[in-house]
Order: C-alpha cells, then structure tokens, then sequence
C-alpha cells in the first residue's frame, strides 16, 4: 500500500470530484459509444451473455463490462462486487482461454456464502483477529465471518455491493464505491476508486485508489481465482509457481499470522520455479494448518519506495500461459484453493478441490493488531493510492 500525500486544498478538490461523479452516475453505469465484439472462433471460448448480469440489486443496475486489447484479449468484469468474470488470453497455440474461475450469470454470485470469485475485497483484504482493533485508542469490533475471525470485509464487504461505473473506453473501467461511516464496523466515510485497464501489452493493471473523512483502515485487492489452464481443466498441482519473497507469516490454527519467518528449508520455498503440488503434502504444521497454503508471503523489497516489484511468476503446465504479476504491496497472499469443495457450477465445469489458485497483493493479516507489520491506517488527508499489474505470455 502507496500512502501519497497531497495537499489537503487538492485533496478536498479531488474528493468533491469524486463524490459529485459518484452521485451523477448513482443507479446507471456508463459505458463506452462503440460496443466491444467478444465474438471468437468456433475453436475459442466467449465470454458469457451481457444480459445475464444486468439486473436490478440493492436498488442498482448491474451489468458485465468488457475490456480488449488489439491481441485480442479480453476482460470481462462486472459492477456487482467488482469482479473479474473472465479472462481470456491465447495459450501456447494461440487459443483463447479462459482463466478466470466464475460464474456465467450474476445471481450465482448473489446466491450462498460469498465465493469471492473475482472480487474487489474491503475494506480490510484477508483475516483480523477476533473481528476486533483499536484506532486512536477507542475498540472497534467487526463481524467474526471466519470462524473465531473477521474475513474479506466482513458479513457484506466490498464484494457484495454494487459499485458504480464508468467505462471510459474499450480498454478502460473505473469503479466507485462511498463505504458508510461503520459500515461493516469501520470508521469513517471512505470514498474508493478502483480501476482497471488492459493494455496493449497485454497486461490487466488494477488500480486502487480511496480517501477518509475519519482515521480507519485500509487493506484492498482482487480474488481472482486463476487457473492457466483453463477453467475446468483440472487441478493446479503442476503450475510453476516463483514467489519472490525469502520470508512468510507462520499462521496460528486459525490463520492469523504468528510472526515472520524465512521460507528457507520449508514447503514455503518457492524462491525458484517449482510446482504447485511439489511439496503440499508434506508433513507440516503450517500446512495442516491450511490444509495447503493460505499465507501472506513477505515481498523482496517489501514497502520500500513506490517502484513496482516483481512479487510472483506461474505457468501453467498444460498451456504455457505464464503470468507475472508486479506490485506496490509489501505481501502477497498464495492460496492453493484448498477449500474447493466442487458445490458450484462454473462457466465451465465445478470448482473442485484445488482447481484454481489466488495470489492476493495486499498488507499483511492482522495487521491492525500487529505493531510490526506495515500499517494499514489511513487518515484524511491522505490518499491510499496502489497498483497491481498482471501481465500474461505464452510459449
């Protein structure tokens, strides 16, 4: 997380900009003159029917919003949580496929216990210990959606409202969201603008951006589930995956981190090129913990400066499709979709036991409890302003 700080006349300027947009674009989405085509051969995939996701919820029009680029890759995101739906890119072959783990229709993401397929995540991204922490010397207390924990922003979160938006072009989304004042339990009105833009080079760039009229705290990212294989291709075990981190946050039985520890000599290593699966079912505590991994990685580099850093490399072993992804955060979360329990039917197939992954950017877990970790306060007059970039290849 970038905390940038402006001058508070620019800020306020800023700030009114944001929420005049907000109000003159409430409950319609704009989007851009010319439709985008997501028509593809008969041998490629497509991105599911716009009309399965404009619907009315909470009072708000949803719809799905497609980015392309000139290689034809494409993006289909929609308001509602701000979620990647899906994302199509060319494999070793040329193929398109799609990599992104979701559903083909809005109400399947509506339905049950939230997926978080996709989704934009706040305010606070991964577990808070018991659901509670102190700001300025007063308690707040949040929602214990995660067992003993609070998870993702808690009950609702960011990934279940309707965001409004405008596409500004067709490689271009912005979304805006106004969090209440203790919506969900956090202080403060926080004004949230995230975008998303595909460019050229064939990278999906997610940047996020929010202010506060009251010291709270901030922790945003995307649950995409990815498998480059393909959605319903099967397990993610044979991935190559790299982490460019040395160290990682040992987790208690619930997952709250414990510390900070170096990977070296554990299963944690993925210092160099190694297979998802290489080493999930080895004897070990943190693993069992997890029952795979489910930890915050410690970023070579970590929040030092504003320069991107490369943070993780995965392949996938069937396509070739290689993804890095760079980033201003200090950690990054590897999750083995550990948790896939074959209950939902995706665009393609079921999400089965560890047939997707996620490598969440972010601050550490806990991180309002824990002195030692980066901050995540946020106060008015500061921007929290960070930037992901995802950048696909393939050979």
């Amino acid at each position: 997380m970038k905390y940038v700080l402006r001058p508070v006349s620019t800020l306020l300027v800023s700030s009114m900009l944001l929420v005049s947009a907000c109000n003159q674009n409430s409950g319609k989405q704009e989007t851009a003159d010319t439709e985008t085509s997501t028509t593809t051969t008969a041998n490629e995939v497509k991105l599911p029917a716009r009309a399965n996701f404009q619907k009315t919820i909470d009072g708000k029009q949803t719809d799905l919003f497609i980015l392309k680029n000139k290689n034809n890759v494409q993006a289909a995101i929609t308001n509602y949580g701000g979620r990647v739906v899906s994302l199509l890119v060319p494999d070793k072959t040329g193929k398109l496929t799609d990599i992104s783990i979701g559903f083909d229709n809005v109400e399947d993401y509506t339905e049950g216990a939230d997926t978080f397929f996709g989704a934009t995540i706040g305010r606070y991204g991964n577990r808070i210990a018991k659901g509670k922490f102190k700001l300025e010397g007063k308690e707040y207390t949040l929602a214990t959606n995660n067992g003993a924990n609070h998870l993702h922003g808690g009950n609702k979160g960011f990934s279940r409202v309707v965001w409004d938006a405008k596409q500004v072009d067709d490689k271009t989304l912005e979304l805006t969201y106004v969090s209440k004042d203790m919506e969900e339990g956090y202080p403060g009105n926080l004004t949230t603008k995230v975008t998303y833009t595909l460019t050229d080079e064939n990278e999906l760039t997610v940047n996020y951006q929010a202010t506060t009229d009251k010291t709270t705290i901030v922790n945003l990212t995307n649950h995409t589930f990815f498998n480059l294989n393909g959605e319903g291709s099967g397990d993610i075990l044979g991935h190559t995956l790299q982490i460019n981190a040395d160290r990682y946050n040992p987790v208690d039985s619930t997952l709250i981190p414990t510390g900070i520890e170096p990977v070296t000599n554990t299963p944690f290593d993925f210092q160099q090129p190694t297979a998802i699966g290489a080493r999930i079912k080895d004897q070990n505590q943190q693993l069992q913990y997890g029952n795979g991994y489910d930890h915050n990685y410690v970023l070579t580099g970590g929040n030092a400066g504003k320069e991107m850093k490369l943070a993780a490399t995965v392949t996938g072993d069937k396509s070739g499709i290689t993804m890095e992804i760079r980033t201003q955060e200090p950690g990054i979360q590897f999750y083995s979709g550990n948790f896939m329990e074959g209950g939902h039917t995706l665009k393609v197939g079921k999400d089965e036991f560890r047939t997707a992954f996620c490598l969440e950017t972010q601050h550490f877990p806990d991180s309002p409890n824990q002195p030692a970790f980066p901050t995540t306060v946020l106060k008015p007059g500061q921007t929290y302003n960070t930037t992901t970039v995802h950048k696909f290849s393939a050979k």
